[in-house]
């Protein structure tokens, strides 16, 4: 694949994916699986310390609106990179569980340091 302008790179860096998932119907299942438990696992790992935070007060609101705020620049950082012309509905879950895990992780490493 050649790359002519900077609006290429997210083609040229996922096609190999793509021509991968495409090679057959195991493939495609797998990559799916793959995403599908990744979004699982993030969205629990957030909910176990959202939980583990504790009740909204002043110190905790500033803990998950800074985790959420992290979630929207994982979200925006995904929706640059991935591609929009093949294979969308696979990205778009695979942005949301990344975009999961950095909050997730924003929230255990807050957690460690403040309540451990």
């Amino acid at each position: 694949m050649q790359i002519k302008s900077v609006s290429d790179i997210p083609d040229a860096l996922f096609y190999p994916l793509k021509s991968w998932a495409e090679q057959s119907s195991g493939n495609w299942n797998i990559l799916i699986g793959a995403g599908g438990l990744l979004l699982i696992a993030s969205m629990i790992f957030v909910y176990v310390y959202y939980k583990r935070i504790g009740k909204d007060d002043e110190r905790t609101n500033k803990i998950f609106l800074k985790s959420f705020y992290y979630m929207l620049c994982a979200i925006i950082l995904c929706d640059m990179i991935f591609p929009k012309d093949y294979m969308w509905n696979i990205f778009f879950m695979f942005k949301y569980a990344l975009a999961f895990l950095a909050a997730g992780i924003y929230m255990a490493v807050q957690y460690r340091r403040d309540f451990t």
